[in-house]
């Protein structure tokens, strides 16, 4: 079991769904990921997604893409990012997840990429742009080392759902709207039918997160209503971080975290 499946189990018992948060790894440097860490921890955030910049970002909105060019502009490199995460190890065992394009892994070997960040700490992997008739290679590197979670729309059909849930593991991560990360819509009818589709496709073996254009308690409060598993906040932690002097920044994410959380309790 992967902590990612871990933690996923023991929200169940607990009756609760999981809050997933996800920042730039070095944005706006390497001490405010750190603090930001802690927020997240102290906040109750259950699992947390790492962001490793790519030069071009294609699922990623404006927010994003600032804070991947930021993180590039002051270095991050990989071996910088998993002694990152080794330092993260250090404090806290919360599930960690790495999200980046496949290039980066790509580049590396994916074999030797995977076990190098699960050797720093990392549990599983999000790439945007691995497509699952691509992904043979990726899935064999990964199996039993690390989870794979995929992405899918709510015009996925659901020939392709069922194909893409059995690829993916720890959770699968519906995208809420359609276009790219942190643009703020308001929440949409077709995104909670999709939830409903979704989860009566994939009758209960794994569980589906939500993200994308999710920032508020409020937001929160009306996907798990829906019957999201996980709701995943990213673009709003960012807003959050660029705005906040270092030396409030481990409180304010906690309390920002803690609001979130709250809705996550059933």
């Amino acid at each position: 079991m992967t902590r990612i499946k871990e933690k996923f189990a023991e929200l169940k018992a607990k009756k609760e769904k999981a809050l997933i948060a996800y920042i730039m790894a070095g944005f706006p440097n390497e001490k405010a990921t750190i603090s930001t860490v802690r927020g997240l921890v102290k906040g109750g955030a259950d699992i947390i997604e790492l962001g490793f910049p790519f030069s071009d970002p294609l699922a990623d909105g404006p927010v994003i893409q600032n804070a991947s060019t930021i993180s590039l502009e002051k270095g991050t490199k990989i071996a910088k990012f998993f002694s990152l995460v080794k330092k993260i190890r250090k404090e806290t065992d919360i599930p960690l997840i790495l999200m980046t394009y496949t290039n980066i892994l790509y580049h590396k070997g994916y074999a030797k990429f995977i076990s190098e960040a699960k050797k720093a700490g990392i549990d599983g992997f999000i790439l945007p742009d691995m497509s699952i008739e691509e992904s043979k290679e990726y899935l064999q590197a990964a199996k039993n080392k690390a989870d794979t979670i995929f992405l899918i729309s709510p015009n996925t059909s659901n020939t392709r759902i069922q194909k893409i849930s059995k690829a993916s593991s720890g959770f699968l991560y519906l995208v809420a709207v359609f276009g790219t990360t942190g643009v703020k819509t308001g929440i949409k009818k077709y995104t909670l039918d999709a939830i409903k589709q979704v989860k009566k496709q994939t009758k209960g073996k794994i569980p589906v997160g939500i993200g994308f254009g999710v920032s508020t308690p409020e937001d929160v409060k009306k996907y798990i209503k829906a019957g999201a598993d996980a709701v995943i906040v990213g673009s709003a932690y960012l807003k959050l971080i660029e705005k906040t002097p270092q030396t409030n920044l481990e409180s304010k994410i906690a309390s920002f975290t803690k609001s979130l959380k709250k809705q996550t309790i059933l």
